[in-house]
């Protein structure tokens, strides 16, 4: 690993057992995720999960949206939805910019 990896958000740096203590979760929880396609971690040369930052970070908002009980298909549904509402306003924030530049 190099330094630069550490920086990297994507990187796949966190154990199952690591990921699950930094959540607050078990690792079952964590399994479970990649089972049902939400979470899927890169696997190590030993085949073992590793988890990146980004992957941490979505795994704790399908918990809190599971521990406000929604279903495993609502929390689908839900975080896909806010997904496509932050990249909508993303672009209208880089359109305004242009527009602004271009008076």
């Amino acid at each position: 690993m190099a330094l630069d990896d550490l920086d990297d958000a994507d990187y796949p740096a966190y154990t199952t057992g690591q990921a699950a203590v930094l959540l607050g979760v078990q690792q079952a929880f964590l399994r479970s995720l990649d089972t049902a396609d939400l979470v899927r971690p890169q696997r190590s040369d030993g085949g073992h999960r590793r988890y990146s930052r980004r992957q941490l970070h979505l795994a704790a908002r399908i918990r809190e949206l599971f521990d406000e009980g929604h279903s495993l298909a609502a929390t689908t549904r839900i975080i896909g939805l806010q997904d496509e509402l932050a990249a909508a306003n993303d672009q209208i924030t880089e359109l305004r910019r242009q527009l602004d530049t271009e008076s």
